[in-house]
């Protein structure tokens, strides 16, 4: 029997959650090297009769069940609006699941055809983002990948008062607020700017209607994020960084 044919992506994004790519890159997905896949890795099903989780109750949802069908149809249709490929991983989100590693992304990764572009989130804030970003460059090292872009996660990066300006990084690089992630980062790794873009009105139409596929989440960001749904606010700017390592990694920041 011949081997099976490798995937046919040319771009693979790393989305810990449903919503996190499309939230951070809907403007910059579109010009990509296609085909283009967003890989959520915590998008498994909770385990039957599961509780609901506080976030899931808080958004509306009477079971976990409910939440992740849900869920997982938004994605679907907002990946349709952007016309990348929707493929879905395993683990059951952090609430669900057991606590474990994403170790369903290494068989994926190492699955890739030789030089698939891939990108992970910088892990802003959020721990099972970090962890998706650490798991990936661990798993491409392994194989002798080149390590994986990087990009924003947002809002969480987004609510730095330079962002969407060419002082962004650098901003990240002092910010006890929203750049620890990043600082973590430059203890081992050079970052370039890859891709710096603000949106235009009709790339952010595009992105505001992708975002709005995801309505099921919007309200319940609001106590934390505020009005990040305008125009003006933190996802009007997308930002991508290329690594390369450090001869000698640096000591992490206190």
């Amino acid at each position: 029997m011949p081997a099976p044919e490798p995937p046919r992506w040319r771009t693979v994004v790393l989305s810990p959650h449903f919503d996190d790519a499309i939230l951070s890159l809907a403007g910059l997905l579109p010009a990509l090297p296609a085909p283009v896949a967003v890989v959520t890795v915590f998008g498994g099903a909770p385990a039957p009769g599961a509780p609901v989780s506080w976030w899931d109750g808080t958004c509306g949802f009477s079971t976990a069940a409910e939440a992740h069908r849900t869920r997982r149809a938004e994605d679907a249709r907002a990946c349709a609006l952007l016309g990348v490929e929707q493929v879905v991983l395993g683990h059951p989100d952090g609430p669900y699941g057991d606590g474990g590693e994403p170790d369903l992304l290494d068989a994926f990764l190492e699955g890739l055809a030789p030089g698939t572009r891939i990108l992970a989130p910088l892990g802003s804030n959020q721990p099972d983002h970090a962890g998706v970003r650490t798991r990936a460059m661990k798993v491409l090292a392994a194989l002798g990948a080149p390590a994986p872009w990087v990009y924003a996660d947002l809002p969480y990066t987004g609510h730095l008062p330079e962002w969407g300006s060419d002082g962004a990084s650098a901003a990240l690089a002092r910010s006890p607020r929203c750049g620890l992630a990043y600082q973590e980062l430059l203890t081992s790794h050079r970052t370039n700017v890859r891709h710096a873009l603000v949106l235009t009105d009709e790339q952010w139409r595009a992105k505001h209607e992708a975002v709005l596929c995801y309505a099921s989440q919007l309200a319940a960001l609001v106590p934390d994020h505020g009005t990040f749904l305008a125009r003006t606010g933190p996802l009007r700017a997308e930002v991508v960084w290329e690594l390369s390592p450090l001869e000698t990694p640096l000591d992490p920041p206190c």
